[in-house]
This record gives structure tokens, C-alpha cells and sequence, in this order.
């Protein structure tokens, strides 16, 4: 590979699949190196951190992710550092797997020591809610200068990447060397991983789908019908594009892996996290006993409050984002929200 130090800040579902697959890549590169009786440098050094170092301990001493992905034996070569001086010890790759709305405060305590000349690729999907940036703003605004950023997104469910079962994604960054090299970097025979310059659209796109895969987990909780889903799916991704384009994204990203194929995965995938908590909503669930169900961060709560500020920022018209945000956080019934979207006026698609 082309990085030698990859540290992965983070320690969730996601950060646990990439340093599973990274470390897979690093050992194959190096049976190569050892086939040909070629001189190689230092091996391939993966390290993994995370806010907490007692959880981040249990998980070296289980083998195993047993909070976020439980079930997969984690490689014998990742490391877990604890220490934020050490993880970015000559890194050469930073991978930023933190929930959105907590990534201010983990980069705040890691800028200090962060190397000058490092790329980071941000595989979090959201948008902050005090200051509406997305993932690689938010990284730049805390670290205050300018580094290679670049966002990992597409239809890329945890618990399917780490059975190895046939997926896709796309590494977004304006330098398309950088694009290059990430694309090299994380593409193995079952991720198959495309380049893509509109950062901005990736990324709205990713934080957006969310939202959408909640009222496609109501819309299933309440049983409403395949009819009803086809319908959420196809006006959510017209009101998703809508504000990336107001945004200044390029319309074409929607229809890709990081806008359709992100929203179609995420909206009836039974393990999607977003989805499955809609869907307790949809059953009758109360708002905090939803979301006290999963140990995971459901992304989408938080980010329908950004989505909507953006689109009223943008003057974006995103009615299937506001009923969900007056669902979650106005305490109006669903059938009353649902009932109010399809009573809208009448328009032309």
C-alpha cells in the first residue's frame, strides 16, 4: 500500500471494518514483497483509537468489537492506542470515523499533534448542528490549516463490509492524485471504490440519507406499503438533491453511489441503524425508548435538525426532512405528518 502509518480515530462499526480491511491489504502486500525476495520497508503499521481507553482496552483484550460489531475476529496485527500523542506518531493516513456531532470535541483534543503534511479521509456521515459544516469542514475549521481532506461515502453497511460481500464506494477530494491513492488504498477484491471530486455533494448526500431512512424505517413500523417506500425513496432523493445543489454540489452525484446507492441501502437494509429506529417510531414507540434500543449513534436524529437549518438557509424546499423533524422533536403524530405530505399542493415532478 501506498501508507505505511494508517491511524484510525475512532472505534466504532466503521472504524473497526476499515482497520480490518487495511490490515488484510497490509499483510497480502507484504507476503508479495516476500514472494519476490524484494527489500521492504517497515511493516505496514494500523492503529486504532478511541475516546474512551477502557472501552478501547476491552476490545484489544476480547479480539472483537463486541459493542459495535460483534462477531468478527479483529486482525492480530491492529494496534489500539489509547495516547493522542502516540496515535499520530509519524502517520502518513488519518482515517476519522467519529460520529458528527462529537467530532469537534475528539479533533480539538488530537489537533496538537496532528503531522503537518498527513491526509485525512472522513468516513462520517452528518452535519454538525451549531455551525451546519459538514465532516471535512468541521476538521478543517478545528485544525485551522490547510491538509489533504478527503470523504470515504457510499451504500456501506458495517456488518455486510466485514462478511467481505460485494460493495462500492467513492473517495470524494478535489486533488485527484490524493483521489487516487485513497482509491488504491481502501479497494481490495470486495470494495471496489470509485473517485469523485464533489466533496460538497458526498457528503450532503451521506448526512441527508439519514434523515430519508428514518421516514423509510415509520413508513415500515406503521406498515404502509411498498408503494409508500418507492414514493419516500425517489421524492427524498429529489429533495436531497435539491439542497446539494444549493450548496454548490454537482447534480450528477446524486444519482451515484453516495446519493442513490447510499440512500437505497440505508433505507431498507434491517441493519441500518436509522432505518431500524424509524421503524420503532412507526410501531409507537417514544423518541428516547427508539433510540435507547441500539448502542450505536443514530446519525439521523441529530442531523434533521442541520438539514433543516440548512434547507431554511438555503430557502430549499425539503418537506419529507421537516415532517420527520417535527415527528422527532414537535411530538406531531405520524399519521398526521404523513397525512399532511400527501395533502400538499398539487405540482408538476
Amino acid at each position: 500500500m501506498r501508507y505505511e502509518k494508517i491511524a484510525i480515530i475512532g472505534d466504532g462499526a466503521m472504524a473497526t471494518v476499515m482497520a480490518m480491511l487495511l490490515c488484510e491489504k497490509s499483510e497480502a502486500s507484504g507476503a508479495e514483497f516476500d514472494a519476490i525476495h524484494e527489500p521492504r520497508s517497515e511493516r505496514c503499521r494500523i492503529t486504532m483509537w478511541g475516546h474512551d481507553a477502557g472501552q478501547l482496552k476491552e476490545t484489544a483484550d476480547a479480539g472483537e468489537n463486541k459493542r459495535f460489531l460483534p462477531g468478527y475476529k479483529l486482525p492480530d496485527t491492529l494496534i489500539f492506542e489509547p495516547d493522542e500523542r502516540r496515535i499520530m506518531n509519524d502517520a502518513e493516513l488519518i482515517i476519522s470515523a467519529v460520529p458528527c456531532q462529537f467530532m469537534r470535541s475528539v479533533w480539538s483534543r488530537l489537533k496538537d499533534y496532528v503531522p503537518a503534511d498527513v491526509a485525512i479521509v472522513s468516513v462520517t456521515k452528518g452535519i454538525e448542528n451549531e455551525t451546519l459544516l459538514r465532516p471535512t469542514q468541521i476538521v478543517g475549521d478545528v485544525l485551522r490549516t490547510k491538509l489533504k481532506t478527503a470523504a470515504l461515502s457510499g451504500p456501506t453497511i458495517a456488518d455486510e463490509l466485514a462478511r467481505k460481500l460485494p460493495a462500492t464506494a467513492c473517495v470524494a477530494c478535489e486533488e485527484e492524485g490524493l483521489a487516487k491513492e485513497l482509491q488504491q488504498t481502501f479497494s481490495c477484491e470486495w470494495l471496489r471504490v470509485y473517485t469523485n471530486r464533489d466533496v460538497a455533494g458526498v457528503e450532503i448526500a451521506a448526512a441527508c440519507k439519514n434523515v430519508v431512512a428514518i421516514a423509510a424505517g415509520i413508513i415500515d413500523g406503521i406498515g404502509a406499503g411498498d408503494n409508500a417506500k418507492a414514493a419516500l425513496l425517489s421524492r427524498g432523493l429529489a429533495e436531497i438533491t435539491r439542497l446539494g445543489i444549493a450548496c454548490g454540489a454537482r447534480r450528477e452525484t446524486f444519482a451515484g453511489l453516495a446519493g442513490l446507492g447510499d440512500l437505497v441501502t440505508t433505507c431498507i437494509s434491517p441493519k441500518g441503524r436509522n432505518r431500524s429506529f424509524g421503524e420503532r417510531i412507526g410501531r409507537g414507540q417514544s423518541v428516547d425508548r427508539a433510540r435507547s434500543a441500539t448502542q450505536s449513534v443514530v446519525e439521523g436524529i441529530a442531523t434533521c435538525k442541520s438539514v433543516v437549518a440548512l434547507a431554511a438557509r438555503h430557502e430549499v424546499e425539503m418537506p419529507i426532512s421537516s415532517a420527520v423533524h417535527e415527528v422527532l422533536f414537535e411530538n406531531k403524530p405520524v399519521k398526521q405528518a404523513i397525512a399532511e405530505l400527501m395533502t400538499r399542493r398539487l405540482k408538476a415532478e
